[in-house]
């Protein structure tokens, strides 16, 4: 693989499923010396067979595409091609996104509003085996996603710590119910709803029962995983 400006030409896959991105990104990388884009695919399954057809340097890829995202093409690549280097030039500047691309093993990742000189020279720099994500951003990185893991697992604890019957009040109290309401429905007395009421906070670390509702519904979500697209990327 030629990686030093005049010593050859960097073969360039572009992954991009909205085609006027692409062309847009086809026609930059063209217009230097070194690249030459062999070809541009709107799927993973196509970037996959693409890899399987002709020799590539560099794969530019998108992150969200309407069969997967772009890990899933960087792994099925490399499984064709392991030395291929990965680039990332896409609208999603989200950590998780920027964290799955760093593990899939991207040398770079993007916003697409870079500049035309700042794609290019990512590309030229990724081929000659450059990481171009600095070490401070990685650990920047690293630490916010420890530290939202260990606030969700915080919560999920919290909401698992709830009796029972405190669990029957905070559903009550998610569909806008009063302590008296919950007294009648639960045929309890009101003070013994107060005290559960109470529980529900502190267990939860609410300050009222509008957050403990709230703060319950994320303990709830921490389970799940979006790994469907944005609506515009």
């Amino acid at each position: 693989m030629s990686t030093e400006p005049g010593s050859g030409t960097i073969r360039v896959l572009v992954v991009e499923d909205h085609a006027v991105v692409a062309e847009g990104l086809s026609a930059l990388l063209n217009e230097h010396p070194d690249l030459e884009v062999q070809g541009w695919a709107a799927t993973v399954a196509d970037a996959v067979r693409a890899a399987g057809e002709r020799p590539i340097d560099v794969a530019v890829l998108d992150f969200w595409l309407p069969d997967g995202n772009g890990v899933d093409v960087a792994a099925g690549i490399r499984e064709i091609q392991p030395e291929v280097a990965v680039v990332f030039v896409s609208a999603d500047d989200s950590d998780q996104a920027m964290i799955a691309a760093i593990e899939a093993g991207a040398s770079g990742y993007l916003i697409k509003t870079a500049t035309g000189q700042e794609i290019v020279e990512a590309v030229v720099r990724a081929a000659a085996g450059e990481m171009l994500i600095p070490a401070s951003r990685l650990h920047e990185l690293l630490s916010r996603s420890r530290e939202v893991t260990r606030q969700r697992s915080d919560r999920a604890q919290a909401l698992e710590s709830l009796t029972t019957r405190e669990r029957e009040i905070l559903d009550m109290m998610s569909k806008g119910l009063d302590n008296r309401e919950i007294s009648s429905r639960l045929n309890i007395a009101y003070p013994t709803v107060r005290s559960h009421v109470r529980k529900v906070l502190e267990k939860l670390g609410a300050r009222s029962k509008l957050e403990a509702v709230v703060k319950a519904a994320a303990a709830a979500d921490t389970d799940s995983t979006d790994t469907s697209p944005p609506t515009e990327d």
